[in-house]
């Protein structure tokens, strides 16, 4: 599974200029603006400074794959740092801060796409063309973590990609450890099978710490 979530890091990183799917890009530009002056506002220190660079990229990358968008990803993630910023002090002393970040951004992302849906509906061969035109290095794992819920994608991501714990997983996505489990489980099972599928030889692992009962 490790080696299935590397090859996850190589297409977000390499997707993470690709253009939004089904936004128009007025509105994309007014959301970055935005971002960055409140950013401005926010300020900082040194500790928060550290806590940004050494975990901003991530991050993006996890919900760039959880989102299946990588400009929304992005910019979740920006948006996410702009409050974890405003709110440091308290922050930095979560037990998993990072889990915190991620958590912001995907609400931030799932309120965003619902306000926009009516605006992406009307736009799906403009979507088809420009997906077609992304740079995807693995074909087959794009096309795996596509088919999953995302309620399952964004436990793969978090346990694998984040290289959380199952404890640090369920706190980060507001859920009880057994869940994170089960939906591991069936995410795993129906990877394998997507992947078995496939021409790419990628093999699913299934680490037996995360299935057995705690």
């Amino acid at each position: 599974m490790k080696d299935l979530i590397e090859s996850g890091r190589s297409d977000a990183s390499t997707a993470g200029t690709a253009r939004s799917k089904g936004v128009t890009d007025d509105s994309r530009r007014q959301d970055r603006i935005s971002s960055a002056e409140r950013w401005s506002q926010a300020g900082g220190n040194r500790d928060f400074d550290s806590f940004y660079a050494e975990n901003r990229d991530q991050i993006a990358r996890a919900l760039s794959l959880s989102l299946r968008n990588p400009d929304l990803g992005a910019e979740a993630a920006d948006e996410a740092f702009v409050r974890a910023c405003q709110r440091w002090p308290e922050v930095a002393t979560f037990t998993n801060p990072q889990g915190w970040v991620y958590r912001v951004g995907m609400n931030w992302a799932r309120s965003w796409l619902r306000r926009t849906r009516r605006e992406r509906e009307k736009r799906p061969l403009i979507v088809k063309e420009e997906m077609a035109e992304d740079p995807i290095v693995d074909v087959d794992l794009e096309r795996a973590m596509a088919t999953l819920t995302p309620g399952h994608r964004t436990v793969v991501v978090a346990r694998f990609f984040m290289g959380w714990s199952i404890q640090e997983t369920a706190e980060a996505l507001g859920l009880r450890p057994g869940t994170v489990k089960s939906r591991l489980s069936r995410a795993l099972k129906q990877l394998a099978g997507e992947l078995e599928d496939s021409s790419s030889g990628m093999e699913v692992s299934k680490p037996k710490e995360d299935f057995d009962e705690s």
